[in-house]
């Protein structure tokens, strides 16, 4: 099971989720996002990451130039693409709202596919769930997210059988940081343990 944490401000959360067990870390390039980091901001946290742990970043609506510029200035190793985003030359997972159904096929380069809960503002870390049993037993590797923490990711887990789990505001102590015990505990959960 692939576990990501999203929405990483700082090097002691990032810390915390990759000591706990996270399969991968997500940086938000979306600048109307309350989480938004700058490449730097995330180069600086990444270089101090185990290289076992992902780095993911969160484009909308950018041009491959740009996701590719931010990818290598920041260190990533996955860009997850929402909107119109593009990039090319790296591991590409696409977002979509849990509301538009998962496509018959996917575009070229595509590793997986991100379902999270609809919304027009923030694309992610609403803290809102959806129904996982609708995206069961896909053919894609898929990854949900939307509300999920220690109390519901093992139902979402055996509802729609995914690749991975992306969780972000649920783990929060306040906007934009995690709180480490809440991690812990959703990392364990999403492992069965």
């Amino acid at each position: 099971m692939m576990i990501k944490i999203c929405g990483i401000t700082n090097r002691d959360d990032a810390m915390a989720a990759a000591e706990a067990g996270a399969s991968a870390i997500g940086f938000n390039f979306y600048r109307n996002s309350p989480r938004y980091i700058s490449p730097t901001g995330a180069a600086m946290i990444a270089a101090k990451i185990p290289e076992s742990v992902l780095k993911v970043g969160v484009f909308v609506d950018e041009p491959a130039e740009i996701v590719t510029k931010v990818a290598l200035d920041a260190g990533l190793d996955v860009a997850q693409l929402h909107g119109q985003s593009e990039a090319r030359g790296m591991r590409i997972w696409r977002a979509l709202p849990a509301d538009v159904p998962v496509p018959e096929e996917l575009p070229a380069g595509t590793e997986a596919i991100l379902i999270d809960t609809p919304s027009a503002d923030l694309r992610g870390g609403t803290g809102r769930t959806w129904d996982w049993k609708r995206v069961k037993a896909h053919k894609w590797k898929l990854i949900i997210a939307g509300g999920l923490d220690a109390s519901n990711v093992h139902q979402a887990i055996e509802e729609a059988q995914p690749w991975g789990v992306d969780a972000c505001s649920r783990l929060e102590k306040s906007l934009g940081v995690k709180d480490h015990e809440k991690m812990r505990s959703f990392i364990k959960a999403a492992r069965g343990e």
